[in-house]
């Protein structure tokens, strides 16, 4: 990326975008599937609302659910894409709100669907299970669910009420992606353009100290302007939450927000706790080493996303990364291999860099399609590590579709983010492999530190750690303003970085910045997927064909285990502190040696 102003979305070419007509290939194709799911929708109602008594049944109507769910998935998609591309574009704000409120009506009039299966003889969801073991999983999250399900009038006022109760991430995503305006600023005379997408994807990253701070000064300085909004909005988010989880009865909003992910709060704490006290001293070894090599007169949290050597930052185009991309993955196997790399010539992945397009990167799995991955290239290597994580969810995410039900086929938010980690250090593998440089090994042991485990280790762990004395708050029955919130994120990030980074005015804003805020206790998870990719990888580094069996078939389960016995196939031991002590400790390892490669350089 560079400074020059971005490019409108008609200016950019169709093959650095993705492709949707893989889902429809026309507006009349997909206006056609709407209508026929209007009618399937009350088709559904009439035939089953109140008939949910016998196995038979059951089993018929869940057939008939498994296609609704389908054809709602891809209406969704159709819709959602087009704006996560360019939500300045007010024709795709207009057709994702038309699907929203469609899909609030469709929920609220098939609610009766779970209220009626939460309510059947335990006998008869047993003999469900026996009869289409297909849906056996399935069964078992309806069992799970009587203890937390509501009336049944309820259950569909939420489902109605969806539109509205999801309005808090609407709205931060409004203000982040068309409201704020960051304008130039300037360094020694010339005028810089500045974005949201062009701080964080390059500003943040830059190797001019100068830009870099300026950069990062009025970046604050506009975020500012929205802060009471933003704490508004998101105190609307946790309060809708805590509501939800005291009339489902939970005692805690912990407690609610932990339940689906079927992980208990000393997994949650621990995976906080040992990060914020044993990995804090490794990272300021590190963050020091970063600030000598690079002769700043301090580190400031404007500076600690600055690469170690950046004069060794090879730049590399969508068309050369087809290469680093089969090279990192080849040790999964063939078949692996191929599946990933028809991201290309299916055009899976939005490379774009336009207005109106959302910063950050994520995959969208289009059940009985293919995923879908946004990002935005800069011709750096960081864009092959974003492109790597993406396409691992993209592969556990066709490989969970084939062997599940779409009713079953999602992985625990818990171990969500393991496929997409366990790639990045594949690529980081075979980047040492290539080269007996030490510069190269260096860089590539650096661009792993601060890359893979910044980003999911200590950015979105302290995202969870701050969201955690939040929640605290909230189960306290108390409020917040923007003032609190920056006075807690600010707490965060002196306990970690202590004396190694001056956190300067502005920093305490990070609370501004992130969605992931409005999607439940889900930051923490980062570090627990990869905490868990971690030791898998190291398997496979240990004993090879045996190990990536495993991780193919832990690929493979979708929601069919728990997190403990999921990690188990894969493995790891999630039940003792083990896994992230043993994780620690191998970065510990690698930042002395990235230390010791310096000297023996110099």
């Amino acid at each position: 990326m560079t400074e020059k102003a971005l490019q409108v979305r008609s200016e950019v070419p169709e093959q650095m975008k993705w492709d949707i007509t893989a889902i429809y290939k026309t507006r009349a194709e997909f206006d056609a599937a709407v209508e026929g799911t209007k009618a399937a929708v009350e088709e559904f109602v009439h035939k089953y609302e109140g008939q949910l008594t016998v196995a038979e049944t059951i089993i018929a109507a869940i057939k008939e659910y498994e296609e609704l769910m389908q054809t709602q998935v891809w209406l969704n998609y159709y819709a959602y894409l087009p704006v996560s591309a360019d939500i300045s574009d007010p024709k795709n704000m207009e057709l994702y709100r038309w699907i929203g409120n469609l899909g609030a009506e469709w929920s609220a009039q098939l609610s009766f669907f779970d209220a009626e299966l939460v309510e059947s003889d335990a006998a008869v969801l047993e003999q469900v299970a026996a009869e289409a073991p297909q849906y056996a999983i399935f069964i078992e999250k309806v069992k799970d669910q009587k203890q937390i399900q509501l009336a049944p009038t309820v259950e569909k006022a939420l489902a109605q009420l969806q539109p509205a109760l999801s309005a808090p991430q609407s709205i931060f995503e409004q203000i982040r992606s068309s409201d704020m305006d960051f304008g130039t600023f300037t360094v020694e005379g010339k005028d810089y353009p500045l974005s949201f997408v062009l701080y964080e994807d390059y500003y943040m990253y830059h190797p001019n100290t100068a830009i870099r701070r300026a950069a990062f000064e009025q970046f604050s300085t506009v975020l500012g302007k929205y802060q009471n909004t933003m704490a508004e909005t998101y105190y609307t988010q946790l309060q809708k939450e805590k509501t939800v989880a005291t009339m489902r009865g939970f005692e805690s909003i912990f407690d609610y927000l932990l339940y689906n992910q079927n992980v208990d709060k000393e997994l949650y704490n621990r995976q906080i706790d040992v990060i914020m006290k044993d990995l804090a001293p490794v990272m300021q070894k590190y963050i020091t080493h970063v600030k000598e090599e690079n002769g700043l007169d301090k580190m400031t949290y404007a500076d600690i996303k600055i690469d170690l050597d950046h004069e060794f930052a090879p730049t590399v185009t969508v068309e050369e990364s087809k290469n680093l991309v089969q090279k990192a993955i080849s040790v999964l196997g063939q078949d692996y291999t191929n599946l990933v790399m028809r991201a290309y010539p299916e055009r899976w992945v939005d490379f774009a860099q336009n207005k109106g397009k959302r910063s950050g990167a994520f995959c969208a799995t289009v059940y009985g399609v293919h995923p879908y991955v946004l990002m935005s290239w800069t011709d750096q290597l960081s864009d092959v590590y974003t492109l790597l994580h993406e396409l691992g969810h993209a592969g556990q995410g066709i490989l969970s579709s084939e062997n599940n039900s779409i009713l079953s086929a999602r992985m625990s938010l818990y171990l969500i983010e393991a496929p997409s980690t366990f790639n990045e250090l594949l690529l980081t593998d075979s980047l040492k492999k290539d080269s007996e440089d030490p510069r190269m090994e260096r860089f590539a042991l650096t661009r792993m530190i601060s890359k893979t485990y910044f980003h999911n280790y200590i950015t979105h762990l302290l995202e969870a750690a701050y969201q955690r004395e939040v929640y605290k708050l909230i189960d306290a029955g108390q409020g917040f303003d923007a003032a609190k919130l920056s006075e807690l994120k600010r707490a965060v990030l002196e306990q970690f970085w202590g004396d190694a980074v001056e956190i300067n005015e502005g920093a305490e804003l990070t609370w501004m910045r992130q969605i992931h805020y409005y999607m439940g206790l889900y930051s923490y998870t980062y570090s627990a997927g990869l905490t868990i990719a971690t030791q898998a990888f190291l398997r496979v580094k240990e004993e090879g064909q045996s190990a990536v069996a495993d991780w193919l078939k832990f690929l493979t389960l979708g929601g069919q285990l728990k997190p403990v016995e999921a990690a188990k196939v894969a493995g790891v031991d999630i039940t003792t502190s083990k896994p992230l002590d043993d994780t620690i400790q191998y970065l510990n390892d690698s930042v002395d040696r990235i230390i010791a490669l310096t000297k023996e350089m110099n």
